[in-house]
Formats: structure tokens, sequence, C-alpha cells
């Protein structure tokens, strides 16, 4: 008896492109990427009109486009960036209403002698700034209030928990609609928070870079002026600090190896503690973390396509930080640099040799404080093979790969040797 052959559905793959269209056509008419529209919606939702300098534009109009054109957004990804863009100006707006009148209270709380941690991405620098936080006498900015920053200054604690409580519902949803994000990058409201997100509300953030593959942006950000930029950051930490006992500011970003020029600029005496890895196993977690943040809100592009990215930014990261490092040896003295592997194999040895370098005090409570931090941090103590996914997993030649940062390794092994002969 002949079998009926059941056919295959046919034009399945246009049915499928026609929902995708009408998704996309329909939440771009919801939630239009577009900077007169966006800072429109924050000053009607505000009641205000200064945004205050840094200008937001030219740099709003490129990110919008680009996010437009390049981004291929999906229809939850739009509403997640349209929803972070106008909070953005929203507290832009707000922060700059907040300042006026206080520029000379601003004036009068110096940021001295700032520590920023920096370095090649995933190398540690997150869990250094953690351990450094854990002093009393040390001050970093907290999630909490980066994401809100207005109430800092209103001194009652039960306004603070409202705010703590607001930026723990948003990480909570967040971690909904990105259930790796834990496994790669884990925060919490009163965790400390990265420059970067100080940044973006200049809108020159590598922030934006990094969650989306927009390269008109990209490139119109390596070729800014990143000294506006780095005075609105100043200008934020002073007004976090007003009315409260001056402390050390301990900032974190890997991005700030792209802009020690402008850093320099705006904080003539800062120091820098930079984070040194195999770049290969830095690449590894820089796009496991790259997939989980764009994943978020664009389509999966071609195989591979991550990888390359990152692989690029990486290497262009590591060759401005040499350039920097190599044209201003009068600022040597500044940096302090400290091996991926030594930090998470004896942290505390490695955060008194900075103590030391910065003739910094520190208290035995203090270092009961890292220990037990130190203690709870067992994602950096190891993970199994499967949980480290090989170069070609992400369509990369890992022997291309290693003569792409051969400069960069070179460079590292002769700096700690001349270190240690010192």
């Amino acid at each position: 008896m002949q079998q009926t052959q059941i056919p295959e559905p046919r034009g399945f793959g246009a049915w499928a492109a026609g929902w995708r269209n009408l998704g996309d056509g329909l939440s771009r008419r919801l939630w239009l990427l577009q900077s007169e529209a966006l800072c429109a919606q924050a000053r009607r939702r505000t009641g205000l009109e200064d945004f205050g300098d840094p200008p937001i534009e030219p740099a709003l109009s490129i990110l919008a486009n680009s996010l437009e054109c390049q981004a291929d957004l999906h229809p939850m990804g739009r509403f997640l960036m349209w929803v972070h863009l106008r909070e953005l100006l929203e507290t832009r707006l707000r922060v700059t209403e907040a300042w006026k009148g206080q520029f000379r209270d601003l004036d009068d709380s110096p940021i001295a002698r700032p520590i920023f941690i920096t370095g090649i991405p995933r190398s540690g620098s997150t869990f250094l700034h953690e351990l450094m936080a854990e002093d009393p006498q040390n001050r970093a900015p907290r999630v909490w209030e980066v994401m809100f920053p207005i109430p800092a200054q209103s001194g009652s604690s039960r306004e603070t928990d409202r705010w703590v409580r607001k930026a723990e519902t948003s990480l909570w949803w967040f971690r909904r609609l990105a259930p790796r994000a834990d496994s790669v990058y884990p925060m919490r409201a009163r965790t400390p928070h990265e420059c970067v997100a100080i940044h973006s509300y200049t809108l020159l953030s590598e922030e934006f870079a990094s969650t989306c593959h927009i390269p008109a942006y990209e490139a119109f950000l390596r070729s800014t002026d990143l000294v506006p930029t780095y005075k609105w950051q100043r200008c934020f930490l002073q007004y976090l600090q007003l009315r409260h006992e001056t402390r050390q500011w301990v900032l974190k970003s890997p991005d700030h190896v792209r802009g020690l020029e402008a850093l320099f600029a705006v904080f003539p005496d800062a120091v820098i503690v930079q984070t040194h890895r195999d770049p290969l196993d830095a690449l590894r977690s820089a796009v496991e973390l790259a997939d989980v943040l764009e994943g978020l809100f664009t389509r999966v592009g071609e195989p591979g396509e991550t990888g390359l990215h990152e692989a690029r930014n990486l290497a262009e990261g590591m060759e401005s930080m040499i350039s920097f490092r190599e044209a201003h040896p009068e600022l040597e003295g500044r940096f302090i640099d400290v091996r991926y592997r030594e930090l998470v194999s004896d942290p505390l040895s490695v955060v008194g040799r900075i103590y030391r370098q910065l003739e910094m005090p520190v208290t035995e409570a203090a270092v009961e404080r890292m220990k037990r931090l130190a203690s709870m941090r067992s994602r950096y103590k190891g993970k199994g093979p499967e949980a480290n996914p090989t170069l070609a997993q992400f369509g990369l030649d890992e022997a291309f790969e290693r003569r792409r940062f051969e400069a960069y390794c070179s460079w590292m092994d002769t700096h700690f040797q001349e270190s240690a002969l010192k």
C-alpha cells in the first residue's frame, strides 16, 4: 500500500518574515528612536528644558540613527533601548536643574587623587573594585545612586531605601530578560558601578557600543574629544559627595584605556590601577558577555561577527593604552600594574601592594571585610572545562588572534620584568 506523502508547509519563511516585519513596523511606530522625539518626551515628563553641558548633540542623533539603521533591534530590544534613552535624558534634565546654584559648592568639593581601575576587559577589574570598595575609607559610586542620583543629597535613609528598592526591581527584571547576565556580570543595587554608566548621561559612552552593533556611532565615539565627558563625571562625583564625609574615590571601567588623555586632563592627580590577563582568555570571556548583552537588544548576527568585533575592540584598546604610556613616561609612576592570575589567587596580597604603593593606611576591619568578600566570590576560583568555550566556537582562529595580541603580550612581559628588577 502506497503511503501518502505529507507535503512540507510552503511559504513558512515568507510567513515568518512577514510577522517579523509586522512586529518591527509596529514597534518602530510605538518606540521611535529619534533624537527630537526623545528629547521632547523627556522635557514633557519632567517639566524641565535645560540639558546642561556637555551638549547632547550631535551624540544623541548619531546614536539614535545608528540604532535605527544598523542595530537590527528586535521589538523588545527597541522598547528597552527607548526606555533607557528616555530615562537618561530625564535624569540629565533633573541633575542639571539640581546643580544650578550649587556650582560653588561643587568647586569647594574637589576630587583628590582618584583611583581609576582599568585595563584589559574581563581581567578582574570588577573584583578588584569591589574589594577596595569594602574599605570604609574608600568611596565607590553604587549602582542605585548612578541610576537615581537625585536623592543622594536628601540625607534621608528612608528616601535612599526607596530608590535602592527601585533599582533592585529594575535589575530583577533585567535578570529575567537576560538570564545569563549573572553568570558573566552579576550586579546588584548596592554594588559598585562602572564609570561607563556615568558617561552614558553624556551620550558619549562605550555602553552603547557594547550592547548593540552600531558602527557609525562607534566610529564617532572613537574620534570624539572625551574631555567634556570626564568633566561631567567630575561634577557628578562632586555632587554625590556633597554634604558627606570626604573619602578616597575608587572608580572603575575597562574603557578608560581609550580615554587616558582626557582622564588626566580632567583629573591631573589621578592614579591608574591597570589589570592584565592573557588576551585570549580575556577575549573568550568578553565574547560571552557581548553575546548576553547584545541578545537582550538585537537579533543574532552572522556566526563569528561578535567575536571579530570584540577581538578588534580589545586589540585597539590595548594599542591605545600602550601608545599613551609610551608617550607619557613622566606619568609612569601613576600606574600600578596587576596580573589577573595573582589577583584571583591571592587578592589580599595584591590589594596590600596597591595600598603600600599609594601609601594608604588600611585597618583590620577593612581587611576582614575584604577577606569575607573574597571568600564569597566563588566564580573567581575557576570553572569547569564545559564553562570555557574555545575561540573556534566563536568563529575565531586562535593562532591568528594570538598574533594579533603579540605586541601587547610582549609589552606586558617586558614591563613586568622591568618592574621586578626595581
